[in-house]
């Protein structure tokens, strides 16, 4: 069983190019990364780039049955983000194939973001723009609406890591790359949470002052002075990656 979906605006010529799974995994482009389940190539078609990511494997063994693949969590937390009001590479094609039962390979192609870059990148560069408060304060707004937006929903992103962070020209921010993505409940979302919170951090306490760093956990709380309660997580943030990294 093959399910392979275009979007209603993509232009004719990557419809074309995107028609079907063995069209997509025919595809040649640009490498961009490449693992034992999956590849992906950045291709231009009339003028504009797309991302084609391509999973060729669920893995070993029952994880070929069991459970949802990454590809189609990645697809359906890119469709939320986009329900959420959560900025986002626009979907052009995603599906997958099965053979009786188990998955056999699938596909997701999102539009690329013009003139964007990964936080990870800016802060490797020492990019002059993160030692500016101004546009700091304004990346950080639109992430701590966007972080509490997903916790709002029970849901975490579970590799939230500036590198899947991308901010364009104009100071915009978009989230990108999310196949870990879920809903969790209870003590494992607030233990999850914290790991949201902590992979932002683990690059912010080299790259932002400690007063930057505390504003966005305010503008995450929605509140101007923390409570008995922030403190606690706030100690239990800082202590995630002890003795990890």
């Amino acid at each position: 069983m093959s399910a392979w979906r275009l979007a209603v605006d993509l232009e004719p010529a990557a419809a074309r190019a995107f028609a079907s799974l063995d069209a997509v995994f025919a595809l040649e482009g640009e490498r961009v990364s490449r693992s034992p389940l999956s590849d992906v190539i950045r291709v231009e078609i009339a003028g504009e780039r797309y991302y084609v990511k391509r999973y060729r494997s669920a893995g070993k063994g029952l994880r070929r049955y069991l459970g949802r693949p990454r590809v189609k969590a990645e697809w359906q937390n890119l469709r939320r983000f986009v329900t959420w009001g959560i900025a986002t590479a626009p979907l052009a094609a995603w599906g997958l194939e099965r053979s009786g039962g188990a998955f056999l390979r699938g596909a997701l192609i999102t539009r690329e973001l013009s003139g964007t870059q990964d936080l990870a990148r800016l802060a490797k560069d020492n990019a002059p723009c993160l030692a500016d408060p101004r546009w700091v304060d304004g990346v950080s707004r639109q992430l701590a609406r966007a972080t509490r937006l997903m916790h709002d929903h029970h849901f975490v992103h579970n590799d939230l890591k500036w590198r899947n962070l991308l901010v364009d020209g104009e100071g915009r921010l978009f989230f990108i790359d999310c196949p870990l993505g879920g809903f969790w409940w209870g003590h494992w979302l607030r233990r999850r949470i914290v790991k949201d919170l902590a992979c932002l951090d683990k690059v912010a306490k080299y790259q932002l002052s400690r007063t930057q760093r505390l504003r966005f956990y305010l503008q995450y709380r929605r509140r101007s002075r923390l409570n008995a309660s922030d403190k606690v997580r706030i100690r239990q943030i800082l202590k995630y990656f002890e003795g990890r990294e």
